[in-house]
C-alpha cells in the first residue's frame, strides 16, 4: 500500500453537502438546516409566488427524477415550478429549460434564497430540465446550488488570504457561497470534472484545487444505482494513473473523500450518515499510514491548510505530520 487510507466521522448536524463541505473546510454547524418532510410552509411559498410571478407544483419531499414524471407535462401545459424538497435541507425548483431560459431560473433561485435565509435552509437548486412528456424528461447540468455563506472562515479562506489560488470545480464555489475561490470552473459531470482538475494541475503553481465529483451523489447514490455507482467507481479509478503522472514529484499530495454518505444500496433516495473515506497520497506521503478514525471531517482543512503554510481553520486537527512519515 502507497500513502495514507482512514475515515472520518461527521461532527456537526446533519447529513448533506453544505454541512459537509462546510465541515471539512473546518467549521462544526451544531445547528441543524431546516427540514420540510411535510412540504414548505405558506410563508415561505406565497412569497415565493408574489415575488417572483410564477405559481408552483409539487411541494413535498421526493426524489428529482420521479417528480419530473409525475409533473413535468403539468409544468409545461400551466407555467408553473415544480417546488420539491427531500431529507435535507433544499428548497429545489425545476423548470424546462424552454419555458423557463436558464438566466430567468437563477433569478427565481436568487429570490428563493432571500426567502430561505429567514428559514434557515442549506440550500436553493435551480433543477432545469429537457423533455416535452413522460419517459423522455431528463435534467441537466445547467443544475446551480445557491448556498448559505458559511459561519465562519473555512480553510478556502485562509489559503486565498495568504495569497495562493483556490480553485472551485463544479459546485464548490457554490457551497461556499463564493469565498475563498480565485477561479470558479463549472463543470458537467464526472468525466469533464477530472479532466478540469488534470487541465488545472498543468496552470497553478501552489495553492489549492477542490473538485466536487457530482454525478456519483446525482445519478447514483440519490438512485440507489448500485451498479451504475460502481462503474462510475471503475471509471474514477481508471483514471488515477493520469492524475498521478501529473504530481509534482517533491510537493503534490491529493485527498480523497466525501461530503456525506449516499449508499446506492440503502432505503429511500437520501443522503446517509455512515463514516466517509479518506485517502491521501503523493510523492511526498509516506507508504502505508493508517490515519485511523478521525473525530472529525474538519481534520481534512486543517491539514490542507498545515500543508501550504496557511493560518489553521477554527475546527480540526492535522494529520500531516503523519502522512510525511514525521509523526
Amino acid at each position: 500500500t502507497t500513502g495514507a487510507y482512514g475515515r472520518m466521522h461527521e461532527a456537526s448536524a446533519g447529513k448533506d453537502t453544505t454541512t459537509g463541505h462546510w465541515e471539512m473546510g473546518g467549521l462544526r454547524i451544531d445547528k441543524p438546516f431546516s427540514l420540510y418532510p411535510n412540504g414548505f410552509p405558506d410563508d415561505m411559498l406565497i412569497p415565493f409566488s408574489e415575488r417572483t410571478g410564477y405559481g408552483w407544483l409539487g411541494n413535498k419531499p421526493e426524489s428529482g427524477t420521479v417528480i419530473l414524471e409525475e409533473l413535468g407535462e403539468e409544468s409545461l401545459a400551466t407555467g408553473k415550478l415544480i417546488v420539491y424538497t427531500s431529507g435535507d435541507s433544499v428548497f429545489q425548483i425545476a423548470a424546462n429549460e424552454e419555458m423557463v431560459p436558464i438566466p430567468e431560473l437563477y433569478r427565481v433561485c436568487e429570490i428563493a434564497r432571500e426567502i430561505c435565509d429567514e428559514h434557515y435552509v442549506g440550500r436553493v437548486i435551480a433543477r432545469p430540465f429537457v423533455g416535452t412528456k413522460k419517459g423522455e424528461f431528463k435534467r441537466t447540468y445547467n443544475r446551480k446550488d445557491f448556498g448559505m455563506e458559511p459561519p465562519g472562515q473555512t480553510m478556502l479562506d485562509l489559503v486565498k488570504q495568504s495569497g495562493q489560488d483556490v480553485v472551485g470545480i463544479g459546485k464548490i464555489p457554490d457551497i461556499y457561497y463564493g469565498r475563498g475561490i480565485t477561479e470558479n470552473i463549472h463543470s458537467e459531470g464526472n468525466a469533464d470534472g477530472l479532466a478540469i482538475t488534470l487541465d488545472a494541475l498543468d496552470r497553478v503553481e501552489q495553492g489549492l484545487i477542490m473538485t466536487n465529483l457530482v454525478d456519483f451523489d446525482m445519478l447514483y447514490g440519490h438512485r440507489r444505482d448500485a451498479q451504475g455507482y460502481a462503474k462510475a467507481l471503475v471509471e474514477f479509478d481508471s483514471w488515477i494513473p493520469s492524475l498521478l503522472a501529473k504530481l509534482n514529484p517533491e510537493s503534490d499530495l491529493v485527498m480523497l473523500t466525501a461530503d456525506h454518505g449516499n449508499d446506492p444500496t440503502f432505503r429511500g433516495t437520501d443522503h446517509t450518515r455512515e463514516y466517509v473515506p479518506l485517502m491521501a497520497f503523493g510523492p511526498p506521503t509516506a507508504a502505508n499510514v493508517d490515519l485511523g478514525t478521525r473525530s472529525t471531517m474538519a481534520d481534512l482543512g486543517a491539514t490542507v491548510t498545515d500543508a501550504l503554510g496557511a493560518l489553521e481553520p477554527p475546527h480540526g486537527k492535522s494529520f500531516l505530520n503523519e502522512l510525511l512519515g514525521a509523526a
